[in-house]
């Protein structure tokens, strides 16, 4: 096995909390279209490989209702309107057709507002993090979803409030320079902010429990 990025999910609200990995992008095609979940989060088995819901169910013999225990499943977002599949860690910053395919599982996703996903948060991946990223080394990203006060459909999967992301940019070793982004996820607009700015920001939207990234490590200002 190769891990390609890491997330924290939420059995309970049914959407990732934050993905995070290494900004690589390649020239590889975006994959086939399948979407997969995680047969880890299905009680007690020895699946240790995101898989197709019908692999599952047809190979391995879960039900429907044993996946759709722990985490968001395709009839789930077929559901929804006016949302997006919203990937936290994107195809497009991974270098391999490997790394590209392991984000779309469920649990990198969460309900995004489609104009936003196809409009400024677009513009946010395929350009701002390009341009923040150019001469660094390595740039570590984390994007991560505050939750919301309703669910997208059926009261199973949470809406979150808002979409947010931050980069810590090194030259060899050292952190040179970081950022943050955060947007409503009911607009199409994006704000820029410090790494500092966006760690208050979200101290707020997370109850008053202090937020901090990259451990510290990075530029706040």
């Amino acid at each position: 096995n190769t891990y390609h990025y890491a997330t924290l999910y939420d059995r309970d609200r049914r959407i990732p909390v934050y993905s995070a990995y290494i900004y690589q992008p390649g020239s590889g095609k975006r994959p086939h279209t399948w979407w997969f979940v995680e047969p880890q989060l299905i009680g007690k088995n020895n699946l240790k490989d995101m898989e197709r819901e019908t692999v599952l169910i047809d190979q391995h013999k879960f039900t429907l209702e044993e996946i759709k225990e722990s985490q968001a499943v395709l009839e789930d977002y077929n559901k929804m309107t006016g949302l997006d599949r919203g990937h936290l860690s994107p195809s497009g910053h991974q270098n391999s057709r490997e790394s590209k395919t392991a984000t779309f599982t469920l649990t990198n996703i969460v309900p995004q507002d489609s104009s936003l996903n196809n409009g400024q948060w677009n513009n946010y991946e395929v350009r701002m993090i390009p341009k923040m990223s150019k001469g660094c080394t390595t740039t570590y990203v984390i994007t991560g979803a505050v939750p919301g006060n309703s669910d997208a459909v059926n009261g199973r999967v949470n809406r979150p409030s808002h979409i947010w992301s931050a980069g810590c940019c090194l030259v060899g070793a050292q952190p040179k320079r970081a950022w943050g982004a955060i947007a409503e996820n009911n607009k199409n607009e994006v704000e820029n902010l410090k790494l500092g700015e966006l760690e208050d920001r979200l101290s707020e939207l997370y109850g008053g429990k202090t937020v901090t990234l990259f451990n510290n490590a990075c530029p706040r200002q």
